[in-house]
């Protein structure tokens, strides 16, 4: 390409006011081009790699950004230049200021935060850096000199901007991910090439490279020893210097070892003992991984250490499934709003960079996560039985947060599935969901187990919610959801019941292992039935049957709940089937009938209980 005219140097100049986010910086300038449409092959690769082409000028930035890996951007040079007046063009890289605004190519006005870095010149912004270029000195019909812009950024800075405007550009993809500061000055001669080809300019003589904090390149050190131990093949540094100049390694010979140098335009070869895994990984991609035998390992395997919380988690599992639960695995980052249908929190762990607004927090409750997943289902089944086992996050000023573990449940729907010999199928209901929480607590062998109803949690149902004891230690609730929560909620017309325990109350809680020899008597079965009034509770019935009929009574089991005018107004009918066993002797009718009178006095004088005949 023609190379004419004034040098750049003497007319632009650069000011990086941050190296860290903007290490390199370089310029070019092209003179006289035409602009038109790019040769027809050139826009047919373009197409295919799926960018658009727009003209010579613009389609030259984009084939030598997908050629090289360099995003570029062409500046129109007499805008520049009316704007400096009689001065030399000044390029300077800024942190934008909080409010300041800027026209992107897309045609938007956006506001800017202090976070954002532009590219200004000394009358104001110019562009977005390393996202998108302004729309005041883009390239138009009419322009005839280019500036032509190659730089390097910070990728997490770029990430940032690039998600907080919504611009997922060629060039912040691209940056975003990391490009060395070294690929700036190609990129630019690459691309000044292309439009001196296309566009018929004259390329002015030098380029402006401001380049104030060059990155180190990666120096690691490898012997035959590393190579037979992390690939397991026998290769002499030779062997192994020549794999690694095929893909542009700087390899030198010394004193037994391999001293390799990352070529400048990677940036994932790391030092250190990270370093010799990032080469040799490159040597064995050369060498062929189908070259590589198929060996047994030599060393020695690990001793096996087991992990007990876990293991106790993937048992509590298994119960979980047995009992006809699925689990479900939400995301541990919500919303205060979100969560705050079921479960309001003052304090939360805020992330610092959240990936989108609506995970903007970690979360306080795993029942709202559980809940969040049944609403998205609800319509796609008629029964639901969800559960999940995952840490919440309890805030502390200054401090890492608790992360206690819990067991959450969801369930609603039908109790049975419709089918042909099933027409109506009654919904499930508070007691479905504690018989699968007994079962469960059983399988945990947690003894002692105790039920109180409660009304001091402000998502469940008051009067239809308990409390669930292990001794003295409260290790959960359950119950069914409050109306007022649910209507939050699209979950449908189905009570909706939920559960949460603390696992790492239940965890430290020593299981309890009974083994009782078979008795070699046989049981007597007898069904008894009691009036009781509607305030005594079953279990206060259940547990003076237990005491009063001691070690003969080896089982009970309510299997009758009656109401009717005809037993009288406010009473119920209880109605237990009983097994009396004794270890020493066959049980006579007359032992049962003994005790079972002695039952029913005692029922009687404690809790005005009547037999019903």
């Amino acid at each position: 390409s023609a190379v004419s005219g004034q040098s750049v140097k003497e007319l632009v100049e650069i000011e990086i006011t941050d190296p860290e986010l903007n290490p390199r910086f370089v310029i070019g300038l092209i003179r006289n081009v035409e602009l038109k449409p790019s040769p027809y092959q050139i826009q047919r690769r373009l197409k295919l790699a799926g960018v658009r082409p727009i003209n010579n000028v613009v389609d030259a930035t984009n084939y030598a950004m997908l050629e090289y890996g360099e995003p570029l951007h062409a500046f129109d040079y007499d805008v520049l230049k009316q704007r400096a007046g009689d001065k030399k063009i000044k390029i300077i890289t800024r942190a934008a200021q909080d409010g300041e605004k800027l026209k992107t190519l897309d045609g938007n006005e956006r506001t800017l935060t202090a976070m954002n870095v532009l590219v200004c010149d000394e009358k104001g912004s110019l562009s977005l850096a390393g996202v998108m270029g302004g729309a005041e000195s883009e390239v138009s019909d009419t322009t005839k000199n280019i500036l032509l812009e190659g730089a390097a950024w910070n990728f997490i800075n770029i990430r940032r901007t690039a998600k907080q405007h919504n611009l997922p550009s060629e060039a912040s993809f691209r940056f975003s991910r990391g490009v060395h500061p070294a690929m700036a000055e190609g990129g630019v001669n690459l691309g000044l090439k292309y439009m001196a080809e296309w566009a018929s300019g004259a390329v002015a003589p030098d380029l402006v490279d401001a380049y104030p904090l060059p990155p180190k390149d990666a120096v690691v050190e490898i012997t035959v020893i590393d190579v037979k131990r992390w690939l397991g093949i026998d290769l002499t540094l030779e062997k192994t210097a020549e794999l690694l100049k095929r893909l542009e390694f700087k390899c030198t010979i010394t004193n037994n070892q391999l001293q390799v140098t990352s070529p400048n335009h990677r940036m994932d070869i790391g030092e250190g003992i990270v370093g010799v895994a990032d080469v040799l990984e490159e040597v064995a991609r050369s060498y062929g991984y189908d070259n590589i035998p198929t060996t047994t390992m030599a060393d020695a395997l690990p001793p096996q250490v087991g992990n007990p919380v876990h293991e106790w988690e993937e048992h509590l599992r298994d119960l979980l499934v047995a009992l006809g639960l699925q689990e479900v695995v939400s995301y541990r980052m919500t919303s205060p709003e979100k969560e705050g249908r079921i479960a309001k929190h003052d304090e939360y762990v805020r992330l610092a960079n959240p990936i989108a607004p609506e995970k903007s927090v970690l979360r306080r409750s795993l029942v709202a996560s559980v809940i969040d997943s049944l609403e998205k289902n609800i319509r796609y089944s008629e029964a639901f039985s969800f559960f999940e086992i995952g840490s919440v996050f309890e805030p502390h000023k200054n401090e890492l947060p608790d992360e206690p573990r819990k067991l959450a449940i969801a369930m609603t729907g039908l109790r049975e599935a419709m089918a042909w010999d099933v027409k109506d199928s009654p919904k499930l209901d508070f007691f479905d969901l504690k018989g699968r929480i007994e079962l469960m607590l059983s399988g945990l062998r947690l003894t002692n187990i105790s039920y109180t109803a409660t009304s001091s949690y402000s998502h469940l149902h008051p009067g239809k919610a308990a409390e669930v004891k292990a001794g003295d230690k409260v290790i959960g609730a359950f119950g069914e959801m409050h109306p007022l929560v649910k209507e939050q909620y699209e979950l449908g017309d189905s009570p909706v019941l939920v559960a949460e325990f603390d696992l790492d109350i239940m965890r430290a809680i020593a299981p309890t292992y009974g083994i009782k020899t078979i008795p070699e008597t046989p049981p007597i079965y007898e069904d008894i039935a009691v009036i009781v009034d509607e305030s005594v509770k079953a279990e206060t019935v259940e547990a003076l049957i237990r005491q009063t009929g001691g070690r003969s009574v080896t089982n009970v089991r309510l299997f009758d709940l009656y109401r009717d005018e005809k037993i009288g107004e406010g009473k119920k009918s209880l109605a237990y089937a009983l097994t009396y066993q004794a270890e020493d002797k066959t049980m006579t009718d007359a032992d049962a009938a003994a005790i079972r009178n002695k039952i029913v006095k005692r029922l009687e004088k404690e809790v005005g209980a009547k037999l019903r005949s």
